[in-house]
């Protein structure tokens, strides 16, 4: 991704997204059933099938589901500000995800450019689902795609979040195991 040129957000034309118009079809495959990727991917058929995708994910603002017949698509509107409250979104995607996985599908996950709010949710879901801490979730999905770049205030609360609250082979604390 090139940025050509930052927007202020006190000038008006903040958006809250990265404009970007090269095509982006690279699909991170963070685990063999969960893939992270832009909207570009998203609406590419070939680019789907090639990966064996069956459920989509759709956490972009504005961009519509384009092979409706072909997949099972879960659309939430998030705006990529650092204000947002993503946590808030967590729930919803974690069960969407959760789902796919337990059907044995494949689920891609995607925002506008796949870079600041899809990461943030694939992030989230690894912390929450197979008790990792931050560092390590970011990695893993950083070195499946490296183009991510969740926003600051997303990062924040990523950084916040407890680890591991859903994850079955957790020790609950105060308890011990031999």
């Amino acid at each position: 991704m090139q940025v050509v040129e930052e927007a202020d957000p006190s000038d008006g034309d903040g958006c809250g997204y990265v404009q970007d118009f090269s095509l982006d079809l690279q699909v991170g495959v963070i685990k063999p059933w969960l893939l992270l990727g832009s909207q570009d991917a998203a609406h590419d058929l070939e680019t789907m099938k090639r990966y064996g995708v069956t459920h989509v994910l759709n956490v972009a603002y504005g961009v519509e589901n384009a092979f409706l017949n072909d997949f099972v698509y879960k659309s939430i509107s998030i705006l990529d500000l650092p204000e947002t409250d993503i946590t808030s979104y967590f729930p919803e995607c974690f069960e969407f995800i959760e789902q796919a996985r337990i059907q044995d599908g494949v689920v891609l996950v995607h925002c506008n450019a796949g870079v600041s709010r899809a990461a943030a949710i694939v992030i989230g879901f690894l912390m929450n689902s197979e008790g990792l801490g931050f560092a390590r979730a970011f990695t893993l999905v950083k070195n499946a795609r490296p183009a991510i770049c969740p926003n600051p205030g997303f990062m924040e609360q990523l950084h916040k979040l407890p680890i591991g609250l859903n994850s079955p082979g957790l020790v609950a604390e105060g308890e011990y195991t031999d």
